[in-house]
């Protein structure tokens, strides 16, 4: 059985892939147990080493795996290039800062010497989506390798040509053979991996459905995981927001990676007061988007990622549409011609049980509600299944800060834009998932945090003549 790259920009197939057999994969994760068991053991010092010389690798073939991006799930390659930067930096940071993050802890006692030390897990399987094919793994995997864990990816199968070349990225900076792992393998072989005794823990970044098998598989086989898995984020503009900025922000927020990340903000709740200045603001910013080949350093809106992807979205748009309050103030059907392109659509006036609003809408719409004052917004805000990130926009910090502890997100941005950095812990509540990727909690999310309690030595007495 094969898997294909094909070009969402063209629909023209790139390569074609034969899967891995059993035996293959058998002879992968034997390889990658054995590779851990001696990765566990090198110093922090070369562990690190290796994160500073994968950064290296990626700088220097930044272009080339770009347009490995943009080819294979129509990212504007000028996106496409940031990714694999900000991959290179979160690498550096990981490679400066893991030492600190994975020092003992001493921990004060009388008469016993004891401490918190973080031990590695093993061999952790990262089931990664098409959407950023080379920053959802490397977020992972840096400082899961800087914890002495082997990665083992099981990638989205319409991006093989990013999943085998991360794995060559790793082996050129050096890595240990078997240390990082990619296997080419259909969906439903993945609970062989996770029962396996060699998996140690589970990563999965993708859809809330998949989120629930997995989850249900790992706990089953008594592994730990950590879930990231579908959004639906609020982007809140309260009536002494900046609304010229918010309205530019918000532009940005919905439709980066033509709108098909988890954390992009999907339902723009805005008070009623200001609604009207916001909604034609953004409106006009969305209508200078240019939408075209994602090749071109000029565009914004590429195709998305698969034909199946754009036609459910414009299917999510015409139920709404359903509701005859709901106004469509932009876009609202699929652009004629090669390719699956879908243009910036904004509809206006959604309000709680339109199913833009109920459902998470993954792909350029934007859903426009309109609340009566800022206790109508926090409630529409966090009238949703999900929990990932939420962006508030306001004039009075004072109040944003008490704001922010009533919002349910794994975060919340104030006058910015939900985005993931490394330094900060990235994940969400509710039915987008639990656990946490980046920071020093996303570092100890794969590791033992064992406890170490040493006692007084004690001599034993020294034999006497005759015994």
């Amino acid at each position: 059985m094969a898997i294909t790259s094909v070009n969402p920009a063209t629909e023209e197939v790139v390569a074609s892939f034969e899967l891995h057999t059993p035996d293959e994969v058998e002879q992968k994760l034997a390889a990658a147990a054995v590779a851990q068991r001696a990765w566990r053991r090198e110093p922090i010092e070369v562990r690190t080493a290796l994160l500073t010389r994968i950064a290296e690798v990626l700088r220097a073939g930044s272009e080339e795996y770009a347009q490995i991006i943009t080819r294979e799930m129509g990212k504007p390659i000028a996106e496409s290039r940031a990714e694999i930067e900000k991959c290179a930096v979160t690498l550096d940071y990981y490679a400066a800062h893991a030492p600190k993050f994975l020092a003992d802890e001493r921990v004060e006692s009388n008469a016993t010497e004891s401490a918190v030390v973080f031990d590695p897990l093993g061999v952790v399987l990262a089931i990664m989506p098409w959407n950023y094919p080379f920053w959802q793994f490397f977020r992972f995997a840096a400082p899961a390798l800087a914890a002495g864990n082997a990665p083992f990816l099981k990638h989205a199968n319409n991006v093989p040509e990013a999943a085998l070349a991360v794995e060559e990225i790793v082996r050129k900076a050096g890595a240990p053979e078997g240390l990082c792992t990619t296997v080419l393998i259909d969906a439903r072989d993945v609970k062989a991996l996770i029962d396996d005794d060699r998996i140690a823990a589970v990563t999965l970044t993708g859809s809330t459905q998949v989120g629930r098998i997995v989850a249900s598989q790992a706990g089953t086989a008594l592994k730990k995981q950590v879930l990231e898995l579908g959004g639906s984020d609020p982007f809140i503009v309260l009536a002494d927001a900046d609304i010229a900025e918010a309205a530019k922000v918000a532009v940005k927020a919905r439709f980066t990676n033509v709108g098909q990340s988890c954390v992009n903000a999907k339902r723009f709740i805005v008070e009623e007061a200001v609604a009207d200045a916001f909604v034609a603001a953004f409106v006009e910013h969305a209508s200078a988007l240019k939408v075209g080949d994602p090749m071109e350093d000029d565009t914004n809106i590429g195709p998305m990622a698969r034909a199946n992807l754009r036609d459910d979205l414009h299917q999510q748009v015409l139920r709404t549409l359903e509701n005859e309050n709901t106004v469509l103030k932009l876009g609202g059907a699929p652009v004629d011609g090669p390719g699956f392109y879908y243009p910036p659509t904004v509809i206006d006036h959604l309000r709680p049980g339109d199913t833009a609003f109920e459902e998470e809408t993954f792909g350029p719409v934007a859903a426009i509600i309109r609340a009566r004052d800022t206790a109508h917004a926090i409630e529409l805000a966090n009238d949703t299944e999900y929990g990932l990130g939420a962006a508030l926009w306001t004039g009075d910090l004072d109040r944003a800060r008490r704001l922010t502890r009533e919002i349910d997100a794994g975060a919340v941005f104030v006058n910015g834009m939900v985005a993931s950095d490394a330094r900060l812990p990235f994940g969400g509540i509710k039915a987008s998932g639990y656990g946490r990727e980046l920071g020093v909690y996303g570092l100890r999310e794969f590791v033992n945090v064992k406890t170490v309690w040493i006692g007084p030595a004690k001599t034993a007495p020294a034999a006497t003549i005759g015994e």
